[in-house]
C-alpha cells in the first residue's frame, strides 16, 4: 500500500529516516543506474556505457521485472541508506540519491518537483531510446561502448 509522501521530505528527511515510498520516489526514472559501468581498478575510475541491463525497457527508462530482478540478475545492486555511502560514486551526477547524500538539492526537471514523470526525459537526461543491451555485445567489447556521462 502506497502511503502518501510528505510534502518536499527530500528537503527535510534525513536519506536514512525516509519511508520506503519516499526512498522510492526519489528516482527520477532516468535509466543510467541500469547502465553497465566499468571500474578501472588502477585509477578506480568509473566510466558508463551504453550498454544496458537486459532489463531496462529502453522506451520506459524502468526495469521490466524489478521485484524479481535479483532472481534474474544476481549481480543487480539495492540501492539503500546503507549501501548509498560506499556506492554514491557509482551512481550518475544527476542521480537524487547522490545529490541528497552530497548535500545538494535535486535539478528543476526532477519529477518530484514537475510532478511529472516524462519530465526527465524531455529534459534529456534519461537514456530512452539509445541503449543497447548488454546481451548484443561481448564483455571484452564493452570499453568499445564508454560513454561520456551527461549532466
Amino acid at each position: 500500500m502506497t502511503r502518501p509522501l510528505r510534502p518536499r521530505f527530500w528537503e527535510t528527511v534525513p536519506l536514512t529516516k525516509m519511508t520506503s515510498d519516499e526512498w522510492e520516489a526519489l528516482c527520477d526514472g532516468c535509466g543510467k543506474c541500469c547502465l553497465n559501468k566499468i571500474e578501472f581498478e588502477d585509477t578506480n575510475e568509473v566510466c558508463f556505457t551504453n550498454l544496458a541491463c537486459r532489463l531496462l525497457d529502453g522506451d520506459t527508462c524502468r526495469c521490466k521485472q524489478y521485484e524479481t530482478r535479483h532472481s534474474i540478475v544476481p549481480e543487480c545492486v539495492t540501492l539503500n541508506p546503507k549501501k548509498l555511502p560506499e556506492i554514491a560514486y557509482w551512481l550518475p551526477r544527476t542521480c537524487a540519491y547522490r545529490l541528497l547524500h552530497e548535500g545538494a538539492p535535486l535539478y528543476d526537471w526532477h519529477p518530484l518537483l514537475t510532478g511529472d514523470p516524462d519530465s526527465v526525459h524531455r529534459a534529456g537526461v534519461s537514456v530512452q531510446g539509445w541503449t543497447v543491451s548488454e546481451n548484443d555485445v561481448d564483455e571484452e567489447d564493452w570499453e568499445d561502448h564508454i560513454i561520456e556521462e551527461t549532466p
